[in-house]
């Protein structure tokens, strides 16, 4: 049975929405103008009705469906040019492969590859809902893997200077000094250690309770130093910063309430610079530094992942690329087979 046609779309509406998405326009696509390749008017037609799915049925933002609709139009411009082709139902999966092999040739970025890809699978299956071709040519493409960057870290000795930074006995420096060694201690993401409350904390035992992503709850230890900080804090700092309405927050500003993760970056890289830490330091490089360090130390991977709360050890895992480059560092700088003239 023969598809019902689709009711006519308002050439003014179409126009328009057109008109707003050419204005977000960027990035490496192929564009519309006296330089651009030619591209045959029946693929140029598919792009545009695919974008206004996007826009009416998926609700998909008028920078997106530009960002799409380039990559599109410059697939479609290599295609008619290199291949010969002049409608998207003649496109093969041995093409499309040609031309993200030719993109990749070019030096293109992973996450742009991707994209690309993205918007052409988006295009395949629109092509197969509106029965314009019977296949899904991109089924079988691969797209390009994404390699997940060595986090960035503290050595020991920048972390010990770091953590020796807050100096003074009063309520400020009591708060940063535990802060600190706790953020390191424990491994904790910024939001958990600015949400921590009083009934989080078992001093005695050493440890603490953590609500992290999903509210899921785990366990985390907490080192001697940690704890002797906290306990000077709770019992000569915080007081100082209890007001009428202050709640059970652990870590309090100079008006009772809890400390915002803002002011948390603030304080880490205030006491980076104080510490004389030439380069950038940022809150997670202290979480970073706990698992790596542990790492080092010979502790189990399972119980770094457990302690930082991640969901699958695959995340856990880009901490052994940071020893295992550190490893061959020290085996560069210090084997003597490796300094002989």
């Amino acid at each position: 049975m023969a598809k019902p046609a689709s009711a006519p779309k308002p050439a003014s509406s179409g126009k328009s929405r057109a008109s707003g998405r050419a204005a977000a326009r960027g990035g490496d696509g192929a564009e519309d103008g006296p330089e651009s390749p030619a591209i045959p008017a029946a693929m140029r037609e598919t792009i545009e009705d695919f974008g206004n799915v996007l826009t009416l049925e998926r609700g998909r933002s008028d920078h997106t469906v530009a960002g799409y609709e380039s990559d599109l139009r410059q697939c479609a411009a290599w295609l008619a040019s290199r291949k010969g082709v002049k409608d998207w139902a003649e496109v093969g999966q041995a093409q499309a492969m040609d031309w993200l092999y030719s993109l990749s040739g070019d030096g293109v970025a992973v996450a742009s590859l991707a994209r690309k890809l993205s918007a052409l699978r988006g295009l395949a299956r629109h092509l197969v809902r509106e029965e314009l071709r019977a296949d899904d040519f991109t089924v079988l493409l691969q797209g390009p893997k994404r390699v997940r960057r060595v986090p960035g870290m503290l050595s020991a000795s920048e972390v010990e200077k770091l953590l020796s930074a807050p100096q003074g006995g009063d309520a400020f420096a009591l708060r940063d000094r535990a802060l600190l060694e706790l953020f390191y201690a424990s491994g904790l993401r910024v939001s958990e250690l600015a949400g921590l409350t009083l009934q989080q904390l078992d001093l005695d035992n050493g440890y603490l309770r953590v609500f992290g992503k999903g509210a899921k709850e785990r366990v985390v230890p907490v080192g001697g130093k940690a704890v002797d900080a906290l306990r000077v804090y709770l019992a000569a700092g915080r007081p100082s910063f209890v007001r009428t309405k202050t709640g059970s927050a652990l870590f309090l500003s100079e008006r009772g309430g809890a400390l915002s993760r803002k002011t948390l970056w603030f304080i880490v890289q205030k006491y980076a610079e104080r510490a004389g830490i030439a380069r950038g330091v940022k809150p997670h490089q202290l979480r970073h530094s706990f698992a790596s360090h542990l790492l080092g130390g010979g502790a189990d991977l399972r119980a770094i992942q457990e302690m930082l709360g991640h969901a699958n050890l695959a995340t856990t895992q880009i901490y052994t690329a940071v020893e295992e480059k550190r490893l061959v560092e020290q085996h560069a700088r210090f084997h003597p087979r490796n300094h002989e003239g």
